[in-house]
């Protein structure tokens, strides 16, 4: 009765250590760990203790003969990896632990950010004796795209949140919310009370098509369309025209997924998720019929894993459809794809797409997959009513809509007194240090993790390994004497973030936002009834 890993994989890599025989891949440091859609399981190698599944924060384990039908491909997913990537003996690898040597002082520690990469570092620094830790949220909230990046309908994923959560209630953690740092204080004031702070600010810029037509009314970014459904308080009042019967979503990645499902979906589907309460009143009035998700290049380079693909082609009302003349992969294409770190797994994705190229309408409600098509224009004099594709011999076909979703990615923002990489949307550092960009000089103090560090990629788990990374650098530099005693503490800082922001609310004030969004919810049969407005979450945080 082996175990497998399954869709909800966060590959933040909890259940490598535990496995008794190592028969989990990949491992961090292996050479397609970055790359890899998720965590495998060898089903040859397994011996059934179930000591992975314990450890894994999203419920994203469990043995073979219990997937349910919507999951039973994933044994055969595991085992595909294997043939791929032989297993090889491996010791456990090492666990990383820090010790602050009692010669010197406390160590103080800020960080920018609640997200995943942020709670990540928090979480090993304060299992440090000796280290405190002071995390600064701009929102009221914590947990970043936990909370408003992830699809409502993956209730597993969210999981995370309850294990990063417990770090916020920890005795050696301050947390301080709804208080920015380059708005409310500076970068030179944090390192005032701090001997280090660490970048994990996330990338929440949209990257731009830079086409004519973008900016007409329905078109918008998937950053401002996921922050809408989720919740954000910055857009989660924001009006998205969904009464047309067609919308179109431009990217190939899982964002460009959990768009079109959400949109195709009837409404009852998320009655049950934490779907803000605008967004599903919005879809239970939605004409939608057809999403049509739109990428440049062949299916070949599809940037969404197989998993979420698979996911599509099971949904109950919901047709996941293709056209049958652009879903062929060139012999260079497939050459050039199959050298890839996921190059096996495209086969089984190759087979998805074509079984959707053929497959008869059933449902009133449709997902179609169209490939080798680049967005040259979106129609419309002040709405949208279409956009305009380029196909791979010139030729420009249109597809009528009256919503355009550009999901193509995301870019970092620069905050005051940091040095920022505009080009990559990133800030520029070694190992987690950040860098002046011109000199390539160690800026002392200062670090980075998660995407402001290495760009929009990877998955929530991925950040694990990077932070831990930023964690090591930022230790090393204490230990070896490298970082100044900042004249300041963190009590005298709180209470310099407390002048400079009467209302912010500290952990106490993030439990009653989530104990009032919870039995809102459990009265409804919902996981939570998310608050979205800044004034609904600050009254709700001081107990108002």
């Amino acid at each position: 009765m082996t175990f497998v890993i399954t869709q909800s994989c966060c590959k933040d890599a909890a259940c490598v250590p535990v496995c008794p025989v190592q028969c989990i891949r990949p491992r961090p440091g292996d050479a397609d760990f970055a790359t890899a859609e998720q965590l495998y399981i060898d089903p040859s190698s397994c011996i059934d203790c179930g000591a992975c599944a314990t450890a894994c924060p999203v419920d994203a384990i469990s043995t073979k003969d219990e997937l349910p039908p919507s999951l039973s491909e994933f044994g055969a997913i595991n085992a595909d990896y294997f043939k791929a990537h032989p297993l090889t003996p491996a010791e456990p690898p090492a666990v990383s632990r820090h010790h602050i040597p009692h010669s010197v002082s406390t160590m103080r520690v800020a960080v920018i950010g609640s997200g995943p990469a942020a709670l990540y570092a928090a979480a090993e620094l304060s299992e440090i004796p000796r280290v405190e830790v002071t995390i600064i949220e701009r929102l009221p909230t914590p947990f970043g795209l936990i909370r408003a990046g992830v699809a409502p309908d993956h209730e597993s994923t969210k999981r995370v949140a309850d294990r990063l959560g417990r770090v916020l209630v920890r005795p050696n953690v301050t947390c301080l919310f709804d208080v920015e740092v380059g708005r409310d204080l500076s970068i030179a004031e944090v390192l005032e009370h701090h001997h280090a702070v660490i970048v994990a600010t996330g990338a929440s810029r949209p990257r731009r098509a830079g086409v004519p037509g973008e900016d007409l009314v329905g078109s918008v970014s998937a950053q401002e369309f996921v922050s809408w459904y989720n919740g954000h308080p910055d857009r989660a009042s924001l009006p998205f025209p969904v009464t047309g019967p067609r919308a179109v979503v431009i990217g190939n990645g899982n964002v460009a997924l959990d768009i079109a499902r959400l949109l195709a979906q009837p409404a009852a589907a998320y009655e049950s998720t934490a779907v803000s309460d605008g967004a599903l009143k919005s879809l239970a009035a939605s004409g939608i019929e057809e999403v049509a998700v739109v990428g440049r290049r062949s299916q070949a380079f599809a940037a969404y894993s197989t998993s979420e693909l698979a996911a599509l082609a099971s949904l109950k009302t919901v047709d996941l459809l293709a056209e049958a003349d652009e879903v062929a992969v060139s012999e260079d294409d497939r050459t050039v794809a199959g050298a890839s770190s996921r190059g096996w797994a495209l086969p089984r994705r190759y087979r998805i797409v074509a079984e959707a190229a053929t497959r008869p309408r059933t449902h009133s409600r449709r997902i179609v997959l169209r490939y080798g098509l680049t967005p040259t224009a979106v129609l419309g004099d002040h709405h949208v009513t279409g956009v305009e594709l380029a196909g791979p011999d010139g030729t420009t076909k249109v597809i009528e809509a009256s919503l355009v979703v550009w999901a193509l990615g995301f870019t970092g923002h620069p905050i005051d007194g940091l040095p920022f990489d505009a080009d990559t949307g990133t800030v520029p550092n070694r190992a987690g240090r950040v860098t002046e960009l011109s000199t390539g000089r160690v800026v002392p103090g200062v670090y980075c993790s998660g995407w402001a560090k290495r760009g929009a990629s990877g998955v929530i788990g991925t950040n694990r390994v990077d932070s831990a990374e930023t964690v090591a650098s930022l230790v090393e530099d204490f230990t070896e004497g490298r970082l100044a005693d900042p004249p300041g503490d963190s009590d005298s800082f709180a209470a310099l973030a407390r002048v400079r922001r009467p209302g912010l609310l500290d952990v106490d004030g993030w439990r009653r936002i989530d104990a009032a969004e919870v039995d809102a919810g459990r009265d409804e049969g919902r996981s939570r009834i998310k608050l979205v407005t800044w004034t609904d979450l600050r009254d709700a945080g001081r107990g108002d």
